[in-house]
C-alpha cells in the first residue's frame, strides 16, 4: 500500500524511458512545494529545533508554522485580485 517517492535512475548507456521521466517529474513537483516551505523556515526564520523533549519541539515547530501561515496570508492579501 506504500508508494515510493524516490526518483529512478536513468539506465546506463540508454536514454531514460518517457514513463520514468514523467514519474520523476511528478515526484519533483510535489517535492518542490514542500522544500520551499522548509527552506523559508530555515533561512528566514532561523528555525533550528534543538530542544529537550517532544513537547517543546512540537511547540517550537507549531509556532513556526503559525508565523509562516500568517506571513503567507499577509502576502496573499496584498496581491491584486484576479477578477
Amino acid at each position: 500500500m506504500l508508494k515510493s517517492h524516490i526518483h529512478r535512475k536513468k539506465p546506463a548507456g540508454r536514454p531514460m524511458p518517457d514513463r520514468t521521466a514523467r514519474a520523476n517529474a511528478k515526484k519533483s513537483a510535489g517535492r518542490a512545494h514542500v522544500e520551499h516551505v522548509f527552506a523559508e523556515r530555515k533561512a528566514r526564520m532561523g528555525l533550528f529545533v534543538r530542544t529537550v523533549g517532544l513537547a517543546r519541539a512540537t511547540t517550537k515547530i507549531g509556532l513556526a508554522n503559525l508565523v509562516h501561515n500568517m506571513r503567507r496570508l499577509l502576502w496573499l492579501e496584498r496581491q491584486p485580485a484576479l477578477a
